[in-house]
């Protein structure tokens, strides 16, 4: 599978691949329901190009919906009723008359479904139950959303089987948000679930109401390769709290809301009173955000011009301030530091392209763009490091959530 033909159609992207795992889905749905599933659905996983945690601010960013995906076969209910059956995992059930917040079930998957469809419900939109099976090829600890591609999965469920299709992606998106946020108690922003429902390599500006989106070309002759660099995510969301708590501390000290509604030459002017209100960690991090935001329009422009070395160029830099000013490529006060460890040897490897951490941080994912030819020595030497099962090759969708025809 070439990365120079980047922007492929699901069939060409999957070949073979798709049609066994929907044989296997219609084998596995028929022995849980007793029929042939009536459709099946397609969510992938995304991957965070340029644009480190500035979407919760109101900020821009670069992002793709990548080659793995969670797969379902569906079939409508008539009792209102949702199960969702996953492998060994026992089924998920639920009544779409019974969506209130359960505090019994924040961090699970069921708080997930019911977060998504009680905002479908708050939008005023009408809808039942399905039965569900579903399979998944996202990386797991690769930081590719597979919480996020879930999300989105079950709106778009919703939308084809109830809503004639009618659901614009970027709603999909806010209903993942909102169920991670409200239901299952993750803070984030709308990167991931956005990346998901559109599909597509895209510019995304969060800093208006209603974002504006932007497709930009891919580069050609790499490949991209994820490298899970070990660590759990369970323990750190008081870390990733922290961050976008120390940006809101930074816009309240100039009465605002989000740092989109500042600009970098009020943080300049303001910064001797600045500093005697809020931490330098914060201050440090905001420099990030109004940075970032530049990246991403030039990476974006780059792309369209088709100057992949300042694309890269900006992707570089965009891991040099994650590590520098927003201060997520490490835990604090811990010596473990994988992500780190990954950069550098990164660093040693790679003859042309781009890396950096991407997502979330503190533990987890680096991005490297790899030259096509290059990719199996690259994955071989980060196998060696970080585990044969913890090196990810893949490629960009054109397609987000959809259904597989």
């Amino acid at each position: 599978m070439c990365y120079n033909n980047v922007m492929q159609v699901y069939s060409d992207t999957y070949g073979d691949e798709a049609l066994s795992r929907k044989g296997r889905l219609t084998a596995d749905f028929k022995e849980q329901f007793g029929e042939e599933p009536a459709l099946f659905v397609s969510s992938p996983g995304r991957a965070e190009i340029v644009g480190n945690h500035t979407d919760h601010n109101g900020g821009k960013v670069l992002v793709s919906s990548i080659s793995c995906d969670v797969m379902a076969a569906v079939s409508p209910r008539s009792d209102g009723n949702i199960v969702i059956a996953s492998g060994a995992y026992y089924p998920i059930r639920l009544s779409v008359h019974e969506l209130s917040v359960r505090e019994r079930e924040r961090g699970r998957s069921i708080a997930l479904v019911r977060g998504v469809l009680r905002y479908l419900k708050d939008l005023g939109l009408s809808f039942g139950g399905f039965s569900c099976v579903t399979h998944s090829t996202i990386f797991r600890g690769a930081g590719v959303s597979s919480s996020a591609a879930f999300e989105v999965l079950i709106a778009e469920i919703i939308d084809l089987l109830y809503l004639e299709g009618r659901l614009p992606a970027m709603e999909k998106a806010r209903a993942g948000m909102y169920a991670e946020n409200e239901y299952f108690g993750k803070p984030c922003g709308l990167l991931d679930q956005a990346g998901v429902a559109l599909g597509g390599l895209n510019m995304i500006d969060f800093g208006v109401r209603d974002p504006v989106v932007t497709s930009v070309p891919a580069p050609e002759g790499y490949r991209l390769v994820l490298t899970n660099t070990g660590g759990s995510h369970s323990k750190l969301t008081g870390l990733y709290s922290d961050i976008r708590r120390e940006m809101g501390e930074v816009a309240a000290f100039f009465k605002k809301r989000f740092l989109c509604e500042l600009s970098e030459e009020d943080l300049v002017e303001e910064l001797p009173s600045l500093r005697q209100k809020v931490s330098d960690r914060a201050i440090l991090r905001a420099f990030h955000f109004f940075e970032e935001n530049r990246r991403v329009e030039l990476a974006a422009e780059a792309l369209k011009e088709g100057d992949t070395a300042l694309f890269f160029e900006q992707v570089q830099k965009s891991g040099e301030s994650s590590l520098a000013y927003l201060q997520n490529c490490y835990v604090p006060g811990d010596t473990y530091e994988p992500i780190v460890i990954a950069l550098k040897l990164t660093e040693k490897l790679l003859k042309g392209g781009a890396y950096r951490m991407m997502g979330g941080g503190f533990t987890g994912t680096v991005l490297c763009f790899c030259p096509v030819g290059g990719e199996e020595r690259y994955c071989r030497e980060m196998a060696r490091v970080f585990g044969r099962e913890n090196v990810f090759l893949t490629d960009l969708r054109q397609e987000g959530a959809c259904e597989l025809t």
